[in-house]
């Protein structure tokens, strides 16, 4: 999915970032509308599958585990 693959290739490069700004590459790269949700459902997917996690102390911060 090329949402996913966004994430991660955003994630990878970063290592930290937090949601706002993580929302607004991801849109920066895709090359076809997405809707906020379905970027919010996919972040989900990654946390679930372990790529990302959620920062302990700040709720809106994404961790790069992969």
């Amino acid at each position: 999915r090329q949402i996913d693959a966004a994430v991660v290739r955003i994630m990878k490069a970063r290592k930290t970032l937090s949601h706002n700004m993580l929302m607004s590459e991801v849109f920066s790269q895709l090359m076809f509308p997405a809707s906020a949700p379905d970027v919010k459902k996919r972040l989900e997917s990654l946390i679930e599958r372990d790529y990302l996690e959620r920062d302990e102390e700040e709720a809106n911060t994404y961790r790069y585990l992969a």
